[in-house]
């Protein structure tokens, strides 16, 4: 039911809701509407990727993604951050190689593999290290990695490779087929505000500061383009719809005529990833509370847990819940930012739902939807 136009916070809340999470559709519809779903290898209990697209997809398992990905038309790329993005948008952001760094000695190495890949067809990275054996180099993470591994993650960033599949996680490479042609110099500010509209579809409505920075950001997505990342911010905010609330400029598509709908009685645990999540600054200033994502912070100083998922009952953040599978069934607990669930029993019925939900969506046996015991900390 439509409601008033977007003229406060409760009304924006609501608005971020519903337009992220759309009725659940395909695979490949979802794609089409959200552009890219960051990927994250850590699973508790599943996959990020997999997490952001079971709300978004019509029986979606854990993996599907991984197992369908071969007939899909989408790629393993960078844009914002790594994950899959549709071809459109795969070709929106190439070529980047006219970004590449690399001298003469890198550039020989690069021909020499790009070379085996393609009389092979398809490699994994230990193929390619067995027969070019080129030692070692320091990666981005400070650790040491095979060369021949970081000069094909190199390669694929630059598009002269794809990913074709998964093996156990590796990444196996062929030979990208599609060189997209240069953009003319004239063509770039619409290139470049296309990818500025991809990121804002995703994530709107967006803060000033969240515009500023997922714009930014494009610069992964498209380094040839990085100089002209300043003026498409310009343009941005003066074409994006927009509403000042409580101070701050809030930006979404012109085409989208926001209203304040009726939250359902529904319950969402969502990845640390998610669309509504993945935006610290957003999310704060929606919710008023602070989400911290703490796998990688020591235990003893974990306050929430180490894959906290927001949980969202109605258009409100009301606290997050850790997730674990023992003996074949979900343990799930959880805290609330208030110190307690809400006493309302639609709540509880809703939770029930979404446990539910999550059992099948891990392919767990019946009697996998108890909400278990809550979990009743206060965050500090």
């Amino acid at each position: 039911m439509a409601g008033r136009p977007v003229t406060t916070l409760a009304h924006l809340r609501r608005f971020a809701v519903a337009r992220s999470l759309f009725p659940p559709t395909t695979l490949e519809r979802t794609f089409e509407m959200l552009g890219f779903v960051q990927a994250d290898p850590i699973r508790a209990p599943a996959r990020a990727q997999d997490l952001t697209l079971r709300h978004r997809v019509n029986d979606y398992r854990a993996g599907d993604l991984e197992r369908r990905y071969a007939q899909l038309p989408i790629e393993e790329d960078v844009f914002i951050n790594y994950g899959f993005v549709t071809r459109g948008l795969h070709g929106l952001m190439h070529p980047r190689f006219e970004a590449a760094r690399w001298n003469r000695s890198q550039r020989k190495r690069v021909d020499a593999i790009l070379e085996f890949v393609r009389s092979r067809g398809t490699v994994h990275p230990r193929e390619v290290d067995a027969y070019f054996a080129h030692g070692t180099v320091t990666n981005y993470w400070g650790g040491v990695s095979k060369a021949t591994t970081h000069l094909l993650e190199a390669m694929h960033y630059f598009g002269l490779l794809r990913v074709v599949r998964r093996e156990v996680g590796t990444r196996v490479y062929g030979p990208q087929q599609v060189r997209p042609a240069r953009c003319a110099r004239e063509h770039v500010p619409a290139s470049v505000d296309a990818l500025v509209d991809v990121v804002v579809r995703k994530y709107a409505p967006l803060p000033s500061r969240s515009l500023s920075m997922v714009i930014a950001r494009l610069r992964y997505a498209a380094p040839q383009w990085q100089g002209e990342l300043k003026a498409a911010l310009t343009r941005a905010r003066q074409r994006l719809a927009r509403a000042r609330i409580g101070g701050i400029d809030w930006y979404w598509p012109p085409e989208e005529m926001p209203r304040s709908s009726i939250p359902a009685d529904r319950a969402f645990l969502l990845a640390p990833f998610d669309p509504i999540v993945w935006d610290r600054l957003r999310f704060e200033l929606l919710w008023q509370w602070a989400y911290r994502f703490e796998a990688y912070t020591p235990a003893g100083k974990r306050v929430r847990g180490y894959y906290a998922l927001p949980l969202l009952w109605r258009d409100r953040i009301i606290g997050w819940g850790n997730l674990t599978v023992e003996d074949g069934r979900l343990q799930p607990e959880f805290g609330f930012i208030s110190g307690a669930p809400p006493r309302d029993r639609r709540f509880r019925r809703a939770l029930d739902e979404e446990l539910e939900k999550i059992g099948s969506f891990l392919g767990l046996g019946g009697g996998n939807g108890r909400s278990g015991k809550a979990n009743l900390r206060r965050p500090s």
